[in-house]
């Protein structure tokens, strides 16, 4: 498992993508994306919302064809290692977007029109979790792998950084 960090607008849902999308020639791929509001994927009045909202049932399991989607009702939020041992079972890699405060490997994506400063910092007692970093700043550098949007070729050495850093989960 590894996080893929950043501030808001960043392009973290981006890069995830593009490293599911490179990692699944070779591996199976699952993802975990933390969330700040509540998901709500039906609409309302539907049989699935009024499941979820009227009938105030524990868990909705939607199955369609080719899909199935969960919803389940939570008193706290889980860390993404007990949600990925719980839901994402067989996985050869999960790209975790968010947990920041977790310690997973990190990748940050930081481009400048989201902040003046990356989340990374070397004074951090975690600052050894970052394994990589994608950006827009020109001339950044940290003790770990820096790739520029306006490189080419970047996506394949950082999927192979993913998969090589990786946090190997306990069974």
């Amino acid at each position: 498992m590894i996080s893929i960090i950043g501030k808001k607008d960043a392009g973290k849902t981006t890069l995830v993508v593009a490293l599911a999308v490179e990692l699944r020639r070779k591996f199976r791929v699952m993802t975990l994306k933390h969330g700040t509001h509540a998901a709500d994927m039906d609409q309302e009045g539907k049989d699935t919302w009024r499941h979820w909202h009227e009938g105030k049932a524990e868990r909705v399991l939607l199955e369609a064809p080719g899909q199935r989607v969960l919803f389940e009702h939570t008193q706290q939020e889980s860390d993404p290692v007990s949600l990925a041992k719980r839901y994402l079972d067989g996985a050869d890699i999960i790209l975790a977007e968010g947990f920041s405060a977790h310690p997973l490997p990190k990748i940050e994506v930081f481009r400048r029109a989201c902040g003046d400063t990356p989340i990374y910092d070397p004074a951090r007692a975690d600052a050894d979790q970052w394994v990589a970093m994608v950006t827009d700043h020109p001339s950044f550098g940290a003790p770990f792998p820096v790739f520029r949007f306006s490189d080419t070729s970047w996506l394949v050495a950082l999927a192979n950084i993913a998969w090589d850093r990786a946090r190997i989960l306990p069974p």
